[in-house]
């Protein structure tokens, strides 16, 4: 029988519920165990026109990258007489469209997901590559955060806003679609559309020290998303929840992948399938992702497609 989050045990001396029973503590995909073959398969007739849209950022975009990761350098060299090749220094895995793994963050006391306490290593069995295998597909869900709160009157995705799962509601309601069991929750902030309009040292300041709309930190989000048995949840913010966070809220990371499993995608850019979502009136679309296949990595580029 499938626990709703209210039901699931609560670590001693915290508000946070964890699901580490739940699949079993040698579990390693997390919530994208509610993404099966099926639901795969289903997902696949969602591609009714063969348009592809890119979801991920250049390789070394954005410029900087947050909280200080590394930009990376590309090289082009010739190999030989006839050929060339090229070569990539400094990638941080997390410094562009990204998806923060099982390993990406761990609880003070309680360790990471599971309960494990040893740190990340190489050859984890949490790492990415878990990702990497079976990849990232099935149906994904744009909520436009952006066009529907904008809409209303003024919005910043720059200043701090909490979204909370009341409003995910109303927006899914105001587009007509419903989230299903497995689905990829996409959330589209309008993060990038406020990002590039902003001067180099603004930019600078931003990617220093992240302000914005994000989801709320609080329990209700952890529930909503639970207890609607999303696989994952990529975000076209740095940091999926709001900043700064409130202590007194709690820290989302915590709740949903050290808790639950469940893998959280920052940096998508979901600018073109808005556009294309809200032209056809249609917010569900197959999502495709394969994280780089980097035995027990943190994190991975994205790596991400939608077709419509």
């Amino acid at each position: 029988m499938y626990p709703s989050y209210d039901d699931l045990p609560v670590l001693e001396g915290t508000d946070l519920r964890h699901a580490w029973d739940h699949f079993g503590r040698e579990d390693r995909l997390g919530t994208l165990n509610h993404l099966t073959e099926r639901d795969r398969f289903d997902a696949l007739a969602l591609a009714r026109t063969g348009r592809s849209v890119c979801l991920t950022l250049p390789l070394g975009q954005p410029d900087p990258p947050p909280y200080g990761r590394s930009s990376l350098v590309h090289s082009v060299y010739q190999a030989n007489g006839f050929s060339w090749g090229d070569r990539v220094d400094g990638l941080d895995m997390q410094s562009s469209s990204q998806w923060d793994g099982l390993l990406h963050v761990r609880h003070k006391e309680h360790g990471f997901y599971g309960g494990r306490q040893s740190p990340p290593a190489p050859g984890d069995p949490l790492g990415i590559d878990v990702l990497a295998r079976s990849g990232v597909v099935g149906r994904g869900v744009l909520l436009d955060v952006a066009r529907h709160l904008g809409a209303q009157g003024a919005y910043d995705a720059l200043e701090r806003r909490a979204i909370d799962p009341e409003q995910l509601r109303e927006i899914a309601t105001a587009q007509d679609v419903a989230l299903r069991p497995g689905d990829i929750l996409c959330l589209r902030f309008g993060w990038h559309d406020a990002y590039d309009r902003l001067d180099a040292a603004d930019r600078e300041r931003v990617m220093g020290s992240p302000v914005g709309v994000g989801l709320s930190a609080r329990p209700e989000m952890a529930r909503f998303l639970w207890d609607a048995r999303v696989g994952a949840v990529a975000c076209d913010n740095p940091t999926v929840e709001v900043q700064p966070g409130d202590k007194r809220d709690g820290y989302l990371h915590h709740r949903l992948i050290t808790m639950l499993g469940m893998p959280l995608g920052e940096l998508f850019d979901f600018e073109e399938l808005s556009e294309l979502c809200a032209g056809t009136g249609r917010w569900e679309f197959l999502f495709v992702s394969v994280p780089l296949h980097l035995v027990g990595g943190v994190g991975s580029p994205a790596n991400a497609i939608a077709l419509v």
